[in-house]
Protein backbone atom coordinates (compact mmCIF):
# COMPACT_ATOMS: atom_id res chain seq x y z
CA UNK A 1 0.00 0.00 0.00
CA UNK A 2 1.25 3.34 -0.53
CA UNK A 3 2.72 5.94 1.67
CA UNK A 4 0.22 9.19 2.20
CA UNK A 5 1.67 12.20 4.17
CA UNK A 6 0.43 12.10 7.42
CA UNK A 7 1.79 15.75 9.09
CA UNK A 8 3.10 18.87 7.94
CA UNK A 9 4.68 22.11 9.55
CA UNK A 10 4.92 25.46 8.08
CA UNK A 11 6.90 27.58 9.78
CA UNK A 12 7.62 31.53 8.93
CA UNK A 13 11.21 32.53 10.39
CA UNK A 14 12.93 35.70 10.11
CA UNK A 15 16.53 35.88 10.35
CA UNK A 16 18.63 39.28 10.27
CA UNK A 17 21.92 40.11 8.61
CA UNK A 18 24.56 40.86 10.92
CA UNK A 19 25.55 43.90 9.18
CA UNK A 20 22.95 45.29 6.46
CA UNK A 21 24.34 45.10 3.04
CA UNK A 22 24.19 47.23 -0.09
CA UNK A 23 24.01 46.08 -4.14
CA UNK A 24 23.69 48.50 -6.54
CA UNK A 25 19.79 48.57 -6.54
CA UNK A 26 20.24 50.30 -3.20
CA UNK A 27 22.89 53.38 -4.13
CA UNK A 28 20.68 54.00 -7.53
CA UNK A 29 17.67 54.54 -5.13
CA UNK A 30 15.13 52.11 -6.06
CA UNK A 31 15.92 49.61 -2.25
CA UNK A 32 16.63 49.88 0.77
CA UNK A 33 19.49 47.94 2.10
CA UNK A 34 19.34 44.25 2.98
CA UNK A 35 18.80 43.59 6.89
CA UNK A 36 17.04 40.16 7.17
CA UNK A 37 16.19 37.19 4.84
CA UNK A 38 12.51 35.85 5.42
CA UNK A 39 11.98 32.19 4.96
CA UNK A 40 9.21 29.76 4.66
CA UNK A 41 10.03 26.17 6.10
CA UNK A 42 8.00 22.96 5.59
CA UNK A 43 8.04 19.60 7.54
CA UNK A 44 6.57 16.75 6.16
CA UNK A 45 5.73 13.74 7.41
CA UNK A 46 4.06 10.32 6.44
CA UNK A 47 2.38 7.42 7.91
CA UNK A 48 5.27 5.02 7.22
CA UNK A 49 7.41 7.65 9.46
CA UNK A 50 9.53 9.33 6.67
CA UNK A 51 10.14 12.74 6.87
CA UNK A 52 11.72 15.67 5.01
CA UNK A 53 12.38 19.32 5.28
CA UNK A 54 12.62 22.13 2.43
CA UNK A 55 12.12 25.85 2.48
CA UNK A 56 11.66 29.35 0.44
CA UNK A 57 12.50 32.55 1.44
CA UNK A 58 11.92 36.24 0.10
CA UNK A 59 14.38 39.43 0.31
CA UNK A 60 13.06 42.76 1.95
CA UNK A 61 9.05 41.80 1.07
CA UNK A 62 7.43 38.80 0.63
CA UNK A 63 7.62 36.48 3.40
CA UNK A 64 4.36 36.95 4.98
CA UNK A 65 2.54 36.45 1.83
CA UNK A 66 4.02 33.19 0.81
CA UNK A 67 3.60 31.94 4.51
CA UNK A 68 0.15 33.17 3.85
CA UNK A 69 -0.33 31.57 0.63
CA UNK A 70 0.78 28.13 1.64
CA UNK A 71 -1.73 28.02 4.81
CA UNK A 72 -4.16 28.45 2.76
CA UNK A 73 -3.28 25.81 0.53
CA UNK A 74 -1.96 23.17 2.71
CA UNK A 75 -4.57 20.82 3.63
CA UNK A 76 -4.45 19.68 -0.34
CA UNK A 77 -1.50 17.23 0.32
CA UNK A 78 -2.52 15.69 3.82
CA UNK A 79 -3.04 12.28 2.39
CA UNK A 80 -1.58 12.22 -0.96
CA UNK A 81 1.06 9.89 -1.73
CA UNK A 82 4.73 11.87 -1.24
CA UNK A 83 5.95 10.19 -3.82
CA UNK A 84 3.81 11.48 -6.69
CA UNK A 85 5.20 15.06 -6.48
CA UNK A 86 4.30 16.55 -9.88
CA UNK A 87 1.16 15.52 -9.43
CA UNK A 88 1.11 17.75 -5.31
CA UNK A 89 2.73 20.33 -7.33
CA UNK A 90 -0.04 20.45 -9.70
CA UNK A 91 -2.80 20.23 -7.26
CA UNK A 92 -1.06 22.98 -5.26
CA UNK A 93 -1.41 24.69 -8.03
CA UNK A 94 -4.76 24.42 -8.57
CA UNK A 95 -5.26 24.88 -5.29
CA UNK A 96 -4.41 29.12 -5.35
CA UNK A 97 -5.24 29.13 -9.49
CA UNK A 98 -6.63 32.53 -8.88
CA UNK A 99 -3.02 34.36 -8.05
CA UNK A 100 -1.37 32.14 -10.86
CA UNK A 101 1.31 30.33 -11.50
CA UNK A 102 4.54 32.15 -10.57
CA UNK A 103 5.99 34.94 -8.10
CA UNK A 104 4.25 34.50 -4.32
CA UNK A 105 2.26 31.63 -4.89
CA UNK A 106 4.96 29.41 -6.72
CA UNK A 107 7.23 30.13 -4.16
CA UNK A 108 5.18 29.53 -1.34
CA UNK A 109 4.58 26.16 -2.97
CA UNK A 110 8.68 25.88 -3.14
CA UNK A 111 8.91 24.92 0.43
CA UNK A 112 7.00 22.23 0.03
CA UNK A 113 8.12 20.41 -3.01
CA UNK A 114 11.74 20.83 -1.94
CA UNK A 115 10.69 18.87 1.56
CA UNK A 116 8.97 16.22 -0.50
CA UNK A 117 12.20 15.60 -2.61
CA UNK A 118 14.04 15.53 0.46
CA UNK A 119 11.96 12.80 1.97
CA UNK A 120 12.38 10.95 -1.26
CA UNK A 121 15.68 10.98 -0.89
CA UNK A 122 16.00 10.34 2.37
CA UNK A 123 13.43 7.78 2.27
CA UNK A 124 16.13 6.19 -0.41
CA UNK A 125 18.92 6.75 1.73
CA UNK A 126 20.49 8.69 -0.72
CA UNK A 127 22.01 11.92 -0.96
CA UNK A 128 19.59 14.11 -3.29
CA UNK A 129 22.21 14.57 -6.30
CA UNK A 130 23.01 10.68 -6.36
CA UNK A 131 18.48 10.70 -6.34
CA UNK A 132 18.34 12.49 -9.56
CA UNK A 133 21.32 10.87 -10.72
CA UNK A 134 25.09 13.03 -10.28
CA UNK A 135 27.36 13.87 -12.67
CA UNK A 136 30.12 14.75 -10.31
CA UNK A 137 30.60 15.00 -6.55
CA UNK A 138 31.56 18.45 -5.93
CA UNK A 139 31.03 21.52 -7.85
CA UNK A 140 33.02 25.00 -8.04
CA UNK A 141 32.20 27.31 -5.64
CA UNK A 142 32.40 31.37 -5.39
CA UNK A 143 31.52 33.56 -2.79
CA UNK A 144 29.41 36.84 -3.32
CA UNK A 145 28.72 37.53 0.27
CA UNK A 146 31.46 39.61 1.02
CA UNK A 147 31.65 41.96 -2.42
CA UNK A 148 28.55 44.21 -1.78
CA UNK A 149 29.15 48.05 -2.42
CA UNK A 150 28.69 49.39 1.25
CA UNK A 151 31.90 47.81 1.65
CA UNK A 152 35.84 49.54 1.24
CA UNK A 153 37.79 48.26 -1.80
CA UNK A 154 40.15 47.26 1.23
CA UNK A 155 37.58 45.60 3.01
CA UNK A 156 35.79 43.56 0.02
CA UNK A 157 39.75 42.71 -0.45
CA UNK A 158 40.04 41.39 2.63
CA UNK A 159 36.96 39.63 2.32
CA UNK A 160 37.95 38.03 -0.87
CA UNK A 161 41.09 36.79 0.95
CA UNK A 162 39.56 35.03 3.57
CA UNK A 163 36.92 33.31 1.45
CA UNK A 164 40.20 32.00 -0.28
CA UNK A 165 42.16 30.46 2.54
CA UNK A 166 38.79 28.90 3.81
CA UNK A 167 38.61 26.56 0.31
CA UNK A 168 36.46 28.74 -1.77
CA UNK A 169 37.54 29.13 -5.53
CA UNK A 170 36.34 32.29 -6.93
CA UNK A 171 35.26 35.61 -5.79
CA UNK A 172 32.16 37.79 -7.37
CA UNK A 173 31.80 41.77 -6.71
CA UNK A 174 29.21 44.17 -6.95
CA UNK A 175 29.30 46.73 -9.76
CA UNK A 176 26.43 49.26 -11.24
CA UNK A 177 26.38 51.90 -9.19
CA UNK A 178 25.64 55.82 -10.48
CA UNK A 179 29.15 56.34 -10.84
CA UNK A 180 30.05 53.86 -13.53
CA UNK A 181 34.01 55.21 -13.07
CA UNK A 182 34.15 54.40 -9.67
CA UNK A 183 32.69 50.62 -10.38
CA UNK A 184 35.98 49.89 -13.13
CA UNK A 185 38.20 51.34 -10.57
CA UNK A 186 36.89 48.65 -7.58
CA UNK A 187 37.25 45.54 -10.78
CA UNK A 188 40.55 46.81 -11.55
CA UNK A 189 41.34 47.08 -7.63
CA UNK A 190 39.82 43.64 -7.25
CA UNK A 191 41.45 41.76 -10.56
CA UNK A 192 45.02 43.11 -9.29
CA UNK A 193 44.47 41.50 -5.79
CA UNK A 194 43.24 38.35 -7.41
CA UNK A 195 45.58 37.73 -9.89
CA UNK A 196 44.45 34.76 -11.99
CA UNK A 197 41.86 33.65 -9.71
CA UNK A 198 38.16 33.34 -11.59
CA UNK A 199 36.59 36.74 -10.88
CA UNK A 200 32.83 37.84 -11.36
CA UNK A 201 30.80 41.07 -11.42
CA UNK A 202 27.24 41.58 -10.57
CA UNK A 203 25.75 44.85 -11.35
CA UNK A 204 22.09 43.77 -10.24
CA UNK A 205 19.56 45.13 -13.27
CA UNK A 206 21.19 48.67 -12.80
CA UNK A 207 22.09 48.98 -16.75
CA UNK A 208 20.47 50.16 -19.41
CA UNK A 209 20.90 48.86 -22.72
CA UNK A 210 23.67 51.85 -23.91
CA UNK A 211 25.29 51.78 -20.60
CA UNK A 212 25.78 48.14 -21.18
CA UNK A 213 27.14 47.97 -23.45
CA UNK A 214 29.82 50.33 -23.20
CA UNK A 215 30.52 48.75 -19.32
CA UNK A 216 30.87 45.22 -21.27
CA UNK A 217 33.63 46.69 -23.33
CA UNK A 218 35.19 48.12 -20.72
CA UNK A 219 35.17 44.87 -18.76
CA UNK A 220 36.50 42.54 -21.10
CA UNK A 221 40.19 43.29 -20.41
CA UNK A 222 39.40 42.07 -16.92
CA UNK A 223 39.03 38.44 -18.15
CA UNK A 224 35.72 37.86 -16.03
CA UNK A 225 33.94 34.33 -15.59
CA UNK A 226 30.78 36.25 -16.62
CA UNK A 227 28.88 39.55 -16.12
CA UNK A 228 25.67 39.26 -14.27
CA UNK A 229 22.43 40.81 -15.01
CA UNK A 230 23.74 43.49 -16.68
CA UNK A 231 20.02 44.58 -17.80
CA UNK A 232 16.60 44.19 -16.13
CA UNK A 233 15.90 40.73 -15.16
CA UNK A 234 12.67 40.65 -18.02
CA UNK A 235 14.95 42.01 -21.17
CA UNK A 236 15.63 38.70 -22.30
CA UNK A 237 16.36 39.76 -25.92
CA UNK A 238 18.71 42.40 -24.49
CA UNK A 239 20.37 39.60 -22.53
CA UNK A 240 20.79 37.79 -25.98
CA UNK A 241 22.36 40.46 -27.68
CA UNK A 242 25.05 40.74 -24.95
CA UNK A 243 26.03 37.52 -24.90
CA UNK A 244 26.43 37.11 -28.73
CA UNK A 245 28.32 40.60 -28.96
CA UNK A 246 31.09 40.36 -26.17
CA UNK A 247 33.99 37.40 -25.20
CA UNK A 248 33.44 37.87 -21.51
CA UNK A 249 30.05 35.23 -20.59
CA UNK A 250 26.87 37.02 -19.63
CA UNK A 251 24.80 35.52 -16.66
CA UNK A 252 20.92 36.20 -15.89
CA UNK A 253 18.02 34.75 -14.05
CA UNK A 254 17.97 34.67 -10.49
CA UNK A 255 15.02 37.32 -10.20
CA UNK A 256 12.85 34.80 -13.07
CA UNK A 257 10.16 33.14 -11.18
CA UNK A 258 8.91 30.60 -13.85
CA UNK A 259 9.93 28.12 -16.12
CA UNK A 260 7.98 30.21 -19.39
CA UNK A 261 10.15 33.65 -17.64
CA UNK A 262 13.25 31.43 -18.18
CA UNK A 263 11.91 30.23 -21.70
CA UNK A 264 11.99 33.62 -22.90
CA UNK A 265 16.01 33.67 -22.91
CA UNK A 266 16.23 30.36 -24.77
CA UNK A 267 13.73 31.34 -27.13
CA UNK A 268 15.55 35.24 -27.88
CA UNK A 269 18.88 33.18 -28.11
CA UNK A 270 20.87 33.36 -25.33
CA UNK A 271 23.97 31.95 -25.33
CA UNK A 272 25.29 33.32 -22.02
CA UNK A 273 24.61 31.39 -18.22
CA UNK A 274 21.90 30.80 -16.69
CA UNK A 275 21.39 31.31 -12.88
CA UNK A 276 17.75 29.47 -11.64
CA UNK A 277 16.92 29.81 -8.11
CA UNK A 278 14.86 26.79 -6.86
CA UNK A 279 12.77 28.83 -3.96
CA UNK A 280 11.90 31.51 -6.78
CA UNK A 281 11.18 29.21 -9.76
CA UNK A 282 8.91 27.56 -7.95
CA UNK A 283 11.00 24.39 -6.22
CA UNK A 284 12.52 21.66 -7.74
CA UNK A 285 9.94 20.86 -9.67
CA UNK A 286 10.04 23.28 -12.11
CA UNK A 287 13.70 23.58 -11.38
CA UNK A 288 14.54 20.28 -12.82
CA UNK A 289 12.06 21.10 -16.05
CA UNK A 290 13.73 23.73 -17.15
CA UNK A 291 17.23 22.95 -16.56
CA UNK A 292 16.47 19.82 -18.88
CA UNK A 293 15.78 22.40 -20.88
CA UNK A 294 19.05 24.90 -20.30
CA UNK A 295 21.20 21.92 -20.86
CA UNK A 296 19.35 20.82 -24.04
CA UNK A 297 20.00 24.65 -25.37
CA UNK A 298 23.67 23.96 -24.50
CA UNK A 299 23.78 26.47 -21.32
CA UNK A 300 26.13 26.56 -18.74
CA UNK A 301 24.22 26.68 -15.10
CA UNK A 302 25.55 28.90 -11.78
CA UNK A 303 22.15 28.58 -9.48
CA UNK A 304 21.66 31.31 -7.44
CA UNK A 305 21.56 31.57 -3.67
CA UNK A 306 20.57 28.87 -1.24
CA UNK A 307 23.25 26.61 -1.55
CA UNK A 308 22.45 24.17 0.77
CA UNK A 309 19.37 23.30 -2.66
CA UNK A 310 21.69 24.39 -5.51
CA UNK A 311 24.14 22.31 -4.23
CA UNK A 312 22.27 18.84 -5.07
CA UNK A 313 20.53 20.33 -8.36
CA UNK A 314 24.30 21.64 -9.69
CA UNK A 315 25.43 18.54 -9.10
CA UNK A 316 22.88 16.48 -11.54
CA UNK A 317 23.36 19.13 -14.06
CA UNK A 318 25.25 17.58 -17.45
CA UNK A 319 28.11 20.39 -17.82
CA UNK A 320 30.42 21.84 -15.08
CA UNK A 321 28.42 24.33 -12.72
CA UNK A 322 29.09 27.12 -10.17
CA UNK A 323 27.43 26.95 -6.90
CA UNK A 324 27.70 30.72 -5.03
CA UNK A 325 28.46 30.70 -1.17
CA UNK A 326 26.50 32.34 0.78
CA UNK A 327 27.27 31.70 4.50
CA UNK A 328 23.79 34.04 5.66
CA UNK A 329 21.51 30.73 6.18
CA UNK A 330 24.27 29.19 8.43
CA UNK A 331 22.52 29.25 11.68
CA UNK A 332 19.11 28.11 10.66
CA UNK A 333 20.96 24.05 10.19
CA UNK A 334 23.05 21.52 12.42
CA UNK A 335 25.26 20.72 9.59
CA UNK A 336 27.84 22.84 7.70
CA UNK A 337 29.10 22.28 4.13
CA UNK A 338 32.66 21.15 2.98
CA UNK A 339 34.65 23.58 1.01
CA UNK A 340 38.30 22.81 -0.16
CA UNK A 341 40.38 22.79 -2.99
CA UNK A 342 37.49 25.90 -4.56
CA UNK A 343 34.80 23.27 -5.03
CA UNK A 344 31.75 22.61 -2.51
CA UNK A 345 31.41 18.97 -1.78
CA UNK A 346 28.07 16.76 -1.93
CA UNK A 347 27.06 16.00 1.88
CA UNK A 348 27.19 12.04 2.28
CA UNK A 349 23.63 12.56 4.47
CA UNK A 350 20.59 11.54 2.73
CA UNK A 351 18.13 14.13 1.19
CA UNK A 352 20.03 17.50 1.50
CA UNK A 353 21.42 16.55 3.76
CA UNK A 354 20.63 19.36 6.84
CA UNK A 355 18.64 19.12 10.14
CA UNK A 356 16.87 22.25 11.50
CA UNK A 357 18.70 23.80 14.22
CA UNK A 358 17.89 25.46 17.57
CA UNK A 359 18.44 28.56 16.42
CA UNK A 360 16.06 28.17 13.36
CA UNK A 361 13.54 27.15 16.20
CA UNK A 362 14.19 30.49 18.20
CA UNK A 363 13.46 32.66 14.96
CA UNK A 364 10.16 31.23 14.04
CA UNK A 365 7.57 34.10 14.54
CA UNK A 366 4.88 31.99 13.22
CA UNK A 367 3.68 28.31 12.55
CA UNK A 368 0.96 26.16 11.61
CA UNK A 369 0.28 22.64 11.51
CA UNK A 370 -1.73 20.33 9.37
CA UNK A 371 -3.13 16.69 9.71
CA UNK A 372 -2.56 14.62 12.29
CA UNK A 373 1.13 14.57 14.67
Amino acid sequence: MADKIKHLTLSHVVLPLDNPVSDAKVLTGRQKPLTETVLLFAEVSTEDGFEGMGFSYSKRAGGPAQYAHLCEVADTVIGQDPSDIDRIYQSLLWAGASVGRSGTATQAIAALDVALWDLKARRAALPLAKLLGAHRDSCRVYNTSGGFLQASVEEIKEKATASLDSGIGGIKIKVGQPDWQTDLKRVAAMREHLGDIPFMVDANQQWDRARARRMCRALEQYDLIWIEEPLDAWDAVGHADLSHTFDTPIATGEMLTSVTEHMALIDAGYRGIVQPDAPRIGGITPFLRFATLAAHAGLALAPHYAMEIHLHLAAAYPTEPWVEHFEWLNPLFNERIDIHDGRMWLPERAGLGFTLSERMRALTVASADFGKS
